[in-house]
């Protein structure tokens, strides 16, 4: 049988619009790269401008069968544009959620990019509440078991909520959920997670405003095996709530509560 033109033209089409886009970043890239201490923050906020409208061009082409291609090329993207700290410093991280925006619409199954959103776009760009929204909507797509250990997801909802919304009941209900789906594994992990959550959401409830659920959630940001970077602004914010963070002789960290809460 034979195909028509539109069903091999199409695909190469779109697939060559995806290329085009994607290489509007090099001659950026490779400015940044000649000289970066030079670029003036006007030339960085233009560059900005550029990012921001090639993404929204990826957002808005139809991506056929190549949904995971541009999640993964998209995300390379955003490690090279969060990468760079001396941009960041001038710039700011205001176009972070907009790597989420096609990423999870092309991809909500990819895990490792929730915590990317986490960080970038709560932690750093000041934006939970568009954090938080995208991954609710990513949220729908999933199930306890898909991807394998989603009940992360959950957690990390939680966490952004507690910190930056200072929302206690919205945490609350992300780590019961974040425990109900881990309870639906039989590792040490999952079990370990279950455990974890469960308590945390437990805790939540008897003190929405306690100092200690928030150096324990700050704790959670910690061993999330992030950058050296936001490693020091977790350990910043688990000081300035009155706890302790005391690295010990193997290399692992403990945290001491603060004395009063």
């Amino acid at each position: 049988m034979f195909l028509s033109r539109e069903a091999i033209t199409t695909p190469l089409v779109a697939c060559f619009c995806i290329v085009s886009i994607s290489l509007m970043q090099i001659p950026k890239l490779q400015k940044l790269l000649t000289n970066k201490q030079s670029i003036s923050v006007e030339a960085l906020q233009k560059d900005l401008k550029k990012e921001s409208f090639r993404l929204n061009l990826l957002e808005a082409i139809p991506s056929f069968s190549y949904k995971n291609f541009i999640a993964d090329w998209v995300y390379i993207d955003f490690l090279q544009f969060f990468g760079d700290n001396e941009a960041r410093d001038k710039t700011g991280y205001s176009i972070s959620p907009e790597y989420f925006e096609v990423i999870l619409d092309r991809d909500p199954r990819f895990l490792e990019a929730y915590l990317g959103l986490s960080i970038s776009s709560s932690l750093y760009g000041g934006m939970p509440n568009r954090t938080i929204a995208l991954m609710e909507k990513g949220l729908k797509s999933l199930s306890p078991q898909i991807p394998p250990r989603s009940y992360y997801i959950w957690r990390y909802k939680g966490t952004d909520e507690l910190l930056f919304l200072g929302n206690a009941q919205a945490s609350k209900k992300s780590f019961l959920k974040a425990a109900e789906w881990a309870s639906t594994y039989t590792d040490e992990e999952g079990k370990q997670v279950a455990f974890i959550s469960q308590k945390t959401a437990n805790f939540l409830s008897k003190n929405p405003d306690s100092k200690a659920a928030r150096v324990a959630t700050w704790a959670m940001v910690l061993n999330n095996n992030v950058d050296e970077k936001t490693r020091n602004r977790a350990i910043q914010e688990i000081e300035a709530l009155g706890g302790k963070v005391v690295t010990n002789a193997d290399g692992t960290v403990s945290i001491r509560p603060p004395e009063k809460d």
